[in-house]
This record gives C-alpha cells, structure tokens and sequence, in this order.
C-alpha cells in the first residue's frame, strides 16, 4: 500500500471538503481517504499497483467537480521539509502553470490578501447602490438599483453555483445561498436578499481571512527552519544549503544564528537559545565536547561544530515532520464531525422543503408565507462552523504545546492527555538523572569492568569508565545480552558483566550486593569476582512535577524499571508513588502495562527514554518519550515528545489538552446550538435571514477565533 498527497489550493468549503473525501474513499483503489482543511492538504492511502497517472486525473476530476477553483498538487510520497524543491518534491502544480505547488516551498510571490483594493471597490460601489436603492424603494428605479447591488455582491456566488449544477452537484453552499435570495427576491424581500448577500460575502472574507491568520500565526510558531548551513572545508568558509552537508563535516555558526544540523561542538563556547526546541525561556551554556541540537539559536559566540547526523533526521526536521503529520492524524471527535457534516446539510434541506410544502398543502398559511420561512433552513445548511473550527481547535492546541517544547503527534493523543488517570515512569533517565557514579567497588574489579563497558554507550557503562584511570584494551569477541549485561574475551577466558540474573543464568555462585543503587556483578572464567555498585540521583524538581500530575486528575503513578529492589524501592518509597515492579526485562515491561492499563474510562500514560522502552511505549494508550536524551527508536514509539528532561512539560500538555477539549466543545455547542435555535425559530417566523446566515458565517468566524484562544 502506497501513500500520496495532494495538495489543495484555495480549498476552505468544509462541506466540499466532506465530499470530497466521501467520493474519493468509496474508489476501488483507495484504502483511506482523509482531508486536512487547516493545510489544505489530502492523504490518500492507495492499495498496490493503482495506476498513479489515472489515479492522478480521477482526483483532479472529483476535486474541480466540487470546487473548480481550487488548484490541485500531487506527490506520491512526501519529501523531507528540507528537500530541494524540483528534486524529490514531485510536485506537478508549476507544470500547469501555478505559482505554489503546495509543497511548503515558497513558490508564491507574496500570500494573496483577502482585503485588497478589489475587495473594497467592489463592496464600496455595491453598498452605494444599495443604500441608493433604499432611499428610491418606492420609484421606478428602486428595483434595478436593489438587483444591481445585489449582482455585485453575489455574482460569483452564482457563477459558483451555475457551474457545480452543471457537473451535477447541486446542494453546496454557492447554491443553497443563491436559491434562498433569489426566493427572496421573487416573493419581494429585495432589500433583505441584497442585504443577506453582503452579509454573507462579508462573513466570508472574515472566515477566509481568520482561517489564513490563524494558519499562519500556527505555522510561525515551527518556523525553525535553517535556511542555510556554514560549511567549513579546506580552511575556507562557505554558505550551503543544509541538506548537501555530510556526517562529519565541520559547520561554522556564528552569533545571532541559528544551528542547522545536530552535532558535537569542537571549538568554541556560546550561550543557547532552546526556546524552540524546549519551550525553556533561559538560555543554556555550551561548551566543548556538547552535544547541540539544530533549532537552537546560537546568541553570543561562534561554534564549530562537526555534523552526526544528515539534515533529514536532524531534530529541526523531526519537529517539523512530528507537527506537520499531527494535523493529519484526526481525534474521535473530528472523525464524527466529518460524519456528520455529511448527513447534516441533506437533512436539513429536506426540512426546507417539508417547511415549504407541508403547510401550505394542510392548509395552514399561504406558500409565499411558509416559502420565505424554508429559505431559513437552506442559509443555515451549511456546518461550516464545526467543520472547520474543530480542526482548528485541536491544531491550535498541537502548535501552543509545541512552542512550550511538548510535541503531540495527533488530535487524537491531545485528547487521550485529558483523560489521563494513570501514569507508568521507566526510572532511570526519567525520574532519574542518569548521570550516574562508581560508590563502591568489591574485589579487583574496576578494569575487568571498565575493559567491557568502554564498549557500551549506557550511563551506567559511562561511569564505570570514566572511574578507572589506566590504559585499556580493546575488547574481544564483544556481545550485549539484552536485559542481562555484556560479554566479552580476555586472555583467553570469558568476562561477563551484570546483574543478579545473569549470575543465575550461568550459574555462578555470586555474593548479593546490599548497597543503594545499580549493581554490576563481575566473573571471570565462571568465577565470581566481586561488583561495582554505579549510583543515580533524581533529577531537580521530580517530587514538584510529579505534584503538578496529580493535580491535573492523575490519580496513580507507577514505575516499571529493570533496576534491582532495592534501589527501585528506595526510589519509589522517596517520590511516594503508588506502585513499583523492579527487575524487569523489556518483555515483562510490556506485560505489566498491559495489566496497569486496566478497562475503565481514565487512560494510562508510560513515560521513558531508552531504546529498550520502545515497546512499551508503543503499547500504552499514550507513549511519552524524554525527547532531550531519548533515543530514536523511543521517539518514534511514542505518541508525545517532551523536547526536554522535565517530566513538569506534562502536566503542562494536560493543562493543554484540557483547554482545547473545552473549546471544542464549546464551538461544538455553539455552533449547533445557535443553528437549531435559528431553524426552530424560522418556523414561527420569528427568525430572518440576517439572522440564518449569522448562524452560518457569523458563528463561523466566533468558533474559529476561540478556537485561536490561549490554550496554556
């Protein structure tokens, strides 16, 4: 199964969108169809050997047929934000003679204004006529000025309209709009029909322009993007674009720059700018021999920093993927009002027409009477508001906890973060440290220890080493055995490096640690030797963070670690959580987060940060992942990032994703709310069609600039 995006220029009718997607996901060939209004962007999963050309003209065809303007981009798979545009990028708009393809690549000369000269011209000289026509109602020239007016402000709603009727698609929103003025116009309500047109495209413009500002203001928040990258090859400087840099390359960045690609610092010291990545307003210090991340602005010094990884798996471009994938991955409550939208607008034109046709027939009212009355419904039609503010919703919340550094990967994991009852911790590099330290050695082991671990990038293995002194050999015949230690030759005989498991397993009598902490048991040619006990000590502020959860709702906290009893224990007994399992291998970590996990309502978050975690965090309901020092298969795995070792950023992602349920629920009630008080109202006559298309575009406008409210 092969997946293709395709870009959709201009496309911002919800109810177009949703059919769209519904013809499109009924073919043969597709699998999943799914439409992001916010980016303007269709995924289409296709099952194998689909025709791409063919499939490609069949999409063109079912786009313009709801929306003939809207310009339409493909490309098969989606290249790194960093791909040379015209390499890897596909894109087919600027072979039809469009200006953006749609790709993200700054094809377009400028963003086209909704509130131009053309706008205020045209609006201008309409409400001219129409107050023109108001003054001369009674004369003879009171009706071609009112149908004047009304042809400037709604020309192209008709033209709209005319053109879907021909390729058959009758009930959107240009026709619905232009069926209820033009009913109001034959029964003579002129002034009302001018007055409901201008409204309307009025409204528009405001939908249009808080769509594009909202959008845009999102978008800005992610704009980490380096533009370019100081490559510093045979003693001379030059600027080059990120992606053609290779691991191993020097950089150079100077003050006031930004750092395009992960890497080790070789010279020089500067203080860092992570607000982008971390969310964390104090600048950090940098030294020689660190580690730094691409996003980070460099502020007061210059770095020569030697490249690890390529700019398509740097951390900028990890972010941006991660947020840009995040408003394509739908929660639950999109899901259903994409459904619903659906079903909605035929339903309540069938109501337009029973409203028309019933009472008259029964008797009760003239048809004039009950016809101006259904015209109500059509305006109120189209669930626009919901369609597009829900969306909205979930995507402002995913860009303001990207800027505090909490990465959610969908709409679907912000509202698992509300749900969250219970939460499992992996210990070490997580409520931990993981810096840790030799606190005591038994027997002549520190060389036969450090020889081995120089081997292993662990913490643990780290401070073994750094703890001896003297020259080491390399290794032989090195193996990592997964959950137990590590393995090796020398002078002919085996070495193994452990836990209290592998002493069991290979049946060497061993004499049990007592001490706090991790515990390497040391043997040599099957005879025990002695242990080394490596301390960890827990990060600043854990007992605060772990606070702040519990006030969020999170009612139990676990830990699951591979560390002994003891330690995990003491750990635990420190931090008073409610439950500790101790000894794990990564197998029996899974199965206990399958027992945690339980049936009920409330949700179960794991929170870890190596590769051994992978698995479990995969299996949670949410998988947390410490983005600053995690690995990248952990990273992967989980469904949150936090960018970086502060388990507090959690509770802030549930502060967050609180605050934007709310206001999706809030838009979701207002939205249909005020909808369902305007059709029950309409049929009494009470309502007018101000007020119908107040609950179109108008309510649209409010449920998108909520959604835009401050989420933290």
């Amino acid at each position: 199964m092969s997946e293709m995006k395709v870009y959709l220029k201009g496309l911002t009718c919800a109810n177009c969108a949703g059919k769209i997607e519904d013809v499109l996901s009924k073919l043969a060939e597709t699998e999943e169809v799914s439409i992001n209004l916010m980016r303007q962007e269709m995924t289409l999963k296709l099952k194998k050997d689909v025709p791409l050309e063919k499939m490609q003209e069949t999409i063109k065809k079912t786009v313009h047929t709801f929306e003939p303007d809207v310009e339409v981009a493909f490309r098969q798979e989606k290249p790194s934000a960093g791909a040379a545009c015209g390499d890897s990028c596909c894109c087919h708009a600027q072979e039809e003679g469009h200006d953006s393809c749609g790709c993200g690549h700054d094809h377009e000369h400028g963003e086209e204004a909704v509130f131009d000269k053309k706008f205020f011209l045209r609006f201008g000289l309409g409400l001219l006529l129409f107050l023109c026509a108001v003054f001369l109602r009674k004369g003879v020239a009171g009706a071609p000025l009112f149908l004047a007016a009304y042809l400037i402000f709604g020309y192209d709603v008709l033209l709209r309209a005319g053109k879907n009727i021909v390729r058959g698609q009758v009930f959107d929103e240009n026709f619905l709009m232009s069926l209820s003025t033009i009913g109001a116009l034959a029964i003579g309500e002129m002034a009302e029909a001018v007055f409901v047109m201008l409204f309307y495209q009025v409204g528009e413009a405001f939908q249009d322009y808080a769509v594009a500002h909202s959008r845009k203001s999102i978008t800005a928040l992610l704009d980490i993007r380096p533009d370019f990258a100081r490559l510093v090859a045979e003693g001379e400087t030059k600027e080059v674009s990120p992606e053609t840099v290779r691991i191993g390359d020097c950089i150079l960045v100077k003050a006031g720059e930004r750092i395009p690609l992960d890497g080790i610092i070789e010279e020089g010291h500067a203080m860092l700018d992570t607000a982008a990545l971390t969310g964390e307003s104090l600048p950090r210090n940098a030294e020689v021999g660190e580690r730094v991340l691409s996003g980070c602005i460099n502020m007061d010094g210059t770095l020569q920093i030697r490249v690890e990884k390529p700019f398509s798996e740097s951390t900028v471009m990890k972010i941006l993927e991660m947020v840009e994938n995040a408003a394509g991955k739908k929660s639950k409550t999109e899901r259903f009002i994409t459904r619903f939208a659906r079903i909605y607008t035929p339903v309540v034109v069938l109501l337009a027409v029973l409203v028309a046709v019933l009472p008259p027939v029964l008797g009760v009212g003239a048809f004039s009477l009950w016809f101006g009355r259904a015209l109500v419904f059509l305006v109120v039609s189209c669930p626009c508001a919901l369609v597009l503010s829900v969306p909205l919703s979930y995507f402002a919340g995913i860009g303001a906890a990207s800027k505090r550094g909490i990465l959610v990967k969908g709409g679907g994991d912000m509202d698992t973060l509300c749900h969250l009852e219970k939460v499992v911790f992996d210990k070490t590099g997580t409520l931990t440290k993981g810096k840790f330290s030799v606190t005591e050695v038994a027997g002549d082991v520190l060389r036969l220890a450090a020889i081995g671990e120089a081997m292993s990038n662990h913490p643990i293995a780290k401070a073994i080493v750094e703890s001896y002194t003297g020259e080491l050999p390399a290794a032989e015949q090195y193996q990592e055995l997964g959950g137990y230690g590590i393995s090796y030759e020398l002078e002919g005989e085996t070495v193994l490096l452990g836990n209290s498991r592998l002493m069991e397993r290979e049946h060497i009598p061993y004499t049990k640690a007592n001490g706090i902490g991790t515990v390497v048991y040391v043997a040599k040619g099957g005879k025990f030797l002695g242990h080394i006990l490596v301390a960890d000590t827990l990060k600043e502020n854990i007992a605060e963070s772990l606070g702040a959860l519990r006030k969020q709702g999170v009612k139990e906290m676990v830990m699951l670690t591979g560390d002994r009893k003891e330690t995990a224990e003491a750990v635990a007994k420190e931090l008073r959580l409610d439950g500790v399992y101790s000894e794990l291998l990564p197998e029996n970590k899974v199965e206990w987060m399958e027992k945690l996990k339980g049936n009920g309502e409330g949700k179960t978050a794991f929170v870890g940060d190596g590769i051994n975690d992978a698995p479990v965090l995969a299996g949670a309901d949410l998988g947390v992942a410490m983005g600053g020092i995690g690995s990248d298969a952990a990273i992967e795995a989980a469904d949150v990032v936090l960018m970086d070792d502060d388990i507090g950023k959690l509770a802030v992602g549930i502060k967050i994703a609180k605050n934007t349920r709310k206001i999706v629920n809030q838009n979701i009630a207002f939205a249909l709310g005020f909808k369902i008080i305007v059709l029950i109202l309409s049929v009494p006559g009470i309502a007018t069609m101000w007020m119908a298309v107040f609950a179109d575009v108008g309510v649209c406008v409010l449920a998108i600039l909520n959604a835009m409210r401050k989420k933290d």
